[in-house]
């Protein structure tokens, strides 16, 4: 009897095919769990890139308001100005702003200038900070890389317009409403805000 136990406990093994088998399996098991996390770590980086961006531009326009808000004009002084240029490349819109405001970045007042430019076929937002007193260029600052339009208009009558120059109207406008649109996800969003400048107008 004892004999007969012995034999059996000795052919007990797994066989070469049902290790096969059991390899095969884990290997289908992982890569699924592989597949699994690469996919949701891809996911989770164009999230994070996406975010990123999508902050830059809230607070690139949340800058620009409260520049916009303290812009600073007068008819006495000829270094004193706000101009909107309506520009476009490859058919979108690429303002180009510059004013001079009351900037916590320098003492007094500051010319400051948002622009657009083409890198590598990609449109940038830059900024320049500069005296309005002085002709002493500097090199600008890359806001936002990658944007699809750029706005900026004002309010003229009862109408938004793109253009705006202090030399011709003579002073600044009571609401100036900004622009940008980014790629987020495949889709174009367009974020918006309205500067209502304050310095020098009785409230």
């Amino acid at each position: 009897m004892s004999l007969f136990s012995n034999n059996r406990q000795a052919n007990t093994g797994f066989t070469l095919i049902e290790v096969l088998i059991a390899v095969g399996i884990l290997s289908v098991v992982l890569a699924a769990i592989y597949s699994t996390f690469f996919l949701s770590h891809r996911a989770v980086e164009g999230m994070d890139e996406s975010m990123l961006k999508l902050q830059e531009s809230r607070r690139a326009i949340d800058i620009l308001r409260r520049e916009l808000d303290s812009a600073f004009y007068t008819g006495e002084d000829r270094n004193t100005f706000l101009k909107i240029q309506d520009r476009d490349i490859y058919g979108k819109q690429a303002t180009q702003l510059t004013f001079t405001a009351l900037s916590p970045l320098r003492p007094g007042l500051s010319r400051i200038s948002y622009y657009i430019e083409d890198k590598n076929g990609k449109l940038n937002l830059f900024k320049k900070v500069e005296s309005p007193y002085t002709h002493e260029e500097t090199e600008g600052v890359d806001m936002i890389e990658d944007i699809e339009a750029f706005s900026v208009e004002t309010m003229y009558g009862d109408q938004w317009v793109k253009t705006w120059d202090t030399d011709i109207t003579k002073g600044i406008p009571d609401e100036i409403r900004i622009s940008l649109s980014v790629i987020i996800n495949g889709n174009k969003m367009t974020l918006f805000d309205v500067a209502k400048p304050r310095v020098g107008k009785s409230v």
